[in-house]
């Protein structure tokens, strides 16, 4: 596993810490819930997006890839 330098803020890094203290957990962990569930969300809507232009220009792609 590879590791990024998050410099946080010490406002944020306190509410971070109170958050995984009141979940139980490292703070690690937290961040790491975090940025799954913002890829989640980001790769959703990136595709749902490409979908809709592959949609919209259908047959213009068509029409490229003869």
């Amino acid at each position: 596993m590879s590791e990024i330098l998050l410099p946080l803020d010490p406002a944020l890094r306190a509410a971070l810490d109170d958050l995984a203290d009141a979940r139980g957990c490292a703070p690690e962990d937290v961040v790491l819930d975090a940025v799954r569930g913002y890829l989640r969300q980001e790769t959703g809507r990136v595709r749902a997006v490409a979908d809709g232009l592959a949609r919209h220009h259908a047959d213009l792609l068509w029409r490229l890839g003869e």
